[in-house]
């Protein structure tokens, strides 16, 4: 029996990635930015330590065993993750250095991709394509 490829599931994602969009809304309405560190350090801690706290709480709300909802790739979802992290340390950063403009851009795009994958189009396993796609071009032209 071949062995799964290690995933996610689809349910955890999804909670990731509306903490996102919520944490972008609420810093836009509110004006308080240190709301970007709850996806930023949840998605830090997820990409150097494993261990993504928004995903361990919402885990405990699945009413069915883990590997019987949709599993999204967890290679893929590290890719994402990295660039949900840049994208927020980027838009952090920016807010501390009263460079608004930046601040917002780098939350609309992260924000953005978040909730355009929710509703079914995921940006970055697009860009994660297209780069793979790119990079097996170049290779095999060598």
């Amino acid at each position: 029996m071949a062995q799964q490829p290690p995933s996610i599931p689809r349910p955890l994602v999804r909670t990731n990635q509306w903490i996102i969009v919520l944490s972008v809304a609420a810093t836009w309405l509110t004006g308080q930015f240190w709301i970007l560190l709850i996806p930023l350090l949840s998605g830090l801690s997820g990409l150097f330590f494993q261990f993504n706290p928004v995903m361990k709480l919402a885990k405990l709300f699945l009413r069915k065993p883990a590997s019987s909802y949709i599993p999204e790739d967890r290679d893929q979802q590290k890719f994402n993750q990295t660039i949900a992290v840049s994208c927020l340390s980027l838009a952090f950063i920016s807010y501390l250095l009263n460079w608004h403009v930046a601040a917002i851009i780098f939350t609309a795009i992260v924000g953005l991709a978040a909730f355009i994958a929710i509703l079914g189009f995921c940006i970055g396993c697009f860009i994660h394509f297209h780069l793979s796609q790119y990079l097996q071009r170049r290779r095999s032209h060598v």
